[in-house]
Formats: C-alpha cells, sequence, structure tokens
C-alpha cells in the first residue's frame, strides 16, 4: 500500500514537470522488473538423517561414524559394563533406549538400527510411524566386518569416516599379525561352547597366532566340547571367555604345560572397533604365553599333576547380557548382511 502511495504521488509531480518524465519511466521499468523477478532463494543446508541404535554391535561402529548429533540413543547394553561392546565413558556420552516403539517414537529418529532378530512386529510398527529400519547381524569375516563397517556409515552420510575406520581396523591388523609358530589354543565360551571356523574371533585367532584346538577335532560353531575330552587331548593355552566352571576343576587345573588366559567376551562377537581391542588383547596373551615358556626352567609334560599357569578373574566373570542380546545370531548361524 505505501509503495502504490509513493507512486502515485510521485506520478502527480511528473504530470507537473515534465522534465522528470525521462525519470518516471525509468523507475516504473524499475519497479516493474523488481515485482516480476523471483524471491530470493535460501543456500540449500546439508542435513544428515537421525539414528537410533537398538543393535550393541552397530552402537560402537555409529559412535565412530555419525556426528553426535546424529546419534540420538544407543541399545541399552553398551551402558552396562558387563555387556558394553565399546568402551564406558564413550558410551556414555550418549542416552540409551530400551527399544520399545514408544520410546524410540519419542525420539523421533529417521533411522533405526536393529539387530538380526528384531522382531517382525516391532520392525513393521516402526515402518507404519515412517521410520526407516536397517537390521545388521554379526559379522563372519574381515571382508563382512569391513562391508558392515562401510554401510552404517553411508547410512549416516559421512562414508568418509567409515574409510577412516576401516583402516585404523586395517593398521591394527597389520600391527598384531604373527606368522611364526601358533599356540594352539581353545577358546571356551558359556556352557563349553566353542567357535567354529568362519567366524570373525576364528579369523582374528588364526591371524594373531593362535591355531584353533577345537577345528582341528571337526568342532563347528556352537559345538559343546565335555571337560573329558580336553582331559584326554588338552590344548597349549585355555582362553577363557565367560564364568565357566568347568575351568576350575581340579583335574583340569592340575595339567601341567596348560596357560590360562581370559578373553573378554564382548570382543568375539562384535566387528567395529572391537576388532582393534581384540586384536591387540590376542597379542598381548600370545606375548604372555610365549614370555612365560622362555622363563620355565623345566620341560613340560601335558598331563602331569602340576599347575602350570592361573586362571585370571574366573571367579568374577558373571553372566554377561551382552551375548544374551546377540545369542540367537552367533549360535544359530544366522546373518543378515
Amino acid at each position: 500500500m505505501r509503495l502504490k502511495l509513493l507512486i502515485l504521488c510521485f506520478a502527480r509531480r511528473v504530470g507537473a514537470q515534465p522534465r522528470l518524465r525521462g525519470l518516471w519511466i525509468t523507475v516504473c521499468a524499475g519497479i516493474a522488473v523488481w515485482g516480476c523477478s523471483s524471491p530470493p532463494v535460501a543456500p540449500l543446508v546439508e542435513t544428515r538423517p537421525t539414528i537410533v541404535s537398538l543393535n550393541p554391535c552397530a552402537d560402537a561402529i555409529l559412535a565412530e561414524v555419525a556426528a553426535p548429533s546424529q546419534l540420538l540413543a544407543i541399545s541399552h547394553y553398551s551402558h552396562d559394563p558387563r555387556a558394553s561392546s565399546m568402551p564406558l565413558e564413550q558410551a556414555r556420552r550418549f542416552s540409551s533406549t530400551g527399544g520399545t516403539v514408544e520410546e524410540v517414537l519419542a525420539l523421533d529418529p529417521d533411522i533405526v538400527v536393529a539387530g538380526a532378530f528384531l522382531p517382525p512386529d516391532t520392525a513393521q510398527a516402526f515402518e507404519r510411524l515412517g521410520i526407516q529400519v536397517e537390521t545388521f547381524g554379526i559379522v563372519s569375516d574381515l571382508a563382512d566386518n569391513a562391508g558392515q563397517v562401510r554401510r552404517l556409515a553411508a547410512l549416516t552420510g559421512q562414508p568418509e569416516r567409515g574409510e577412516a575406520l576401516v583402516g585404523r581396523i586395517d593398521a591394527a591388523l597389520a600391527a598384531t599379525r604373527h606368522d611364526g609358530a601358533e599356540v594352539v589354543a581353545l577358546l571356551w565360551q558359556q556352557g563349553g561352547l566353542v567357535p567354529g571356523e568362519g567366524t570373525l574371533i576364528a579369523e582374528l585367532l588364526a591371524r594373531t597366532g593362535f591355531a584353533s584346538h577345537s577345528a582341528a577335532r571337526g568342532l563347528g560353531q556352537g559345538a559343546y566340547l565335555p571337560l573329558e575330552e580336553v582331559l584326554a587331548d588338552p590344548p597349549q593355552l585355555v582362553l577363557a571367555a565367560w564364568q565357566e566352571r568347568m575351568l576350575t576343576h581340579p583335574a583340569l587345573r592340575s595339567l601341567e604345560g596348560v596357560e590360562y588366559e581370559r578373553l573378554d567376551p564382548s570382543l568375539l562377537y562384535c566387528g567395529g572397533p572391537s576388532v582393534i581391542r581384540a586384536v591387540e588383547r590376542l597379542a598381548e596373551i600370545r606375548a604372555n604365553v610365549r614370555e612365560r615358556a622362555s622363563t620355565s626352567s623345566a620341560p613340560t609334560n601335558r598331563g602331569a599333576k602340576k599347575v602350570h599357569g592361573s586362571v585370571h578373574d574366573l571367579d568374577e566373570m558373571k553372566e554377561n547380557p551382552f551375548v544374551l542380546s546377540m545369542s540367537k545370531d552367533a549360535f544359530s548361524g544366522g546373518h543378515v548382511s
């Protein structure tokens, strides 16, 4: 309205003063062009999707490849010191969720990252609410692990962070690789179960200088190895990845030449940055075994009634909820890439 009044007033003065008519024409032309021009366009701002993770293995990867503002919450397992696959101080920088539809809906993410065992009804509920659902199973080898890291990084819109993490993992693998004499090791898990070939932990053991005692006996993933068979043909090293009562059996502890070390069970199933921690721990264990062997003054005779080595912290190892969260994949052979 004010613009119209200004034009009207100016037009009257032009009519009274012919020498202003040229200026009037110029002003009118300018106003016409200005009125017909498009409004200014605001610059586009890149936005990345927000994510809620219900997968304890994906938690650790997303903490590395997503911006903090993108990762709205991680699984409650990662806040549990008995279950976390990532350092607690890192996990506690993020909110946690139990994974109910109501909790996730309140966070209003763009994407939910879940495990392969996410109930179909829950997945469908998320999708009906317009939330994208992406499922990730347990990685079976290092190539699968690199693919999972890259896929998660791509979901965040920051693939370069995924490549940086893959580079760190490759560097750790190179630094801990051992091509010399192998240590025959039995990795004993909950209930006397052993890992089979074609698992990530089996590949990490092989790369860091260990030969699988159970694989040499034809045992596959999740097979049961009774104490009697171990006593009849003991390994050089028992890796305790659980509160395994069989390890405290007097007959086993009396075997000379058998070493015992603890391996955190959270290092058995997850890829991503957990691979770095796993190979560094395995390299440490191998060095410990080599050092004890070099300082031993008497030759070993496995089967003799003399204790050699010790069980590390076995009495303190409690049932770990982390493995409960992953067990449907870990022992069923299920995998979703």
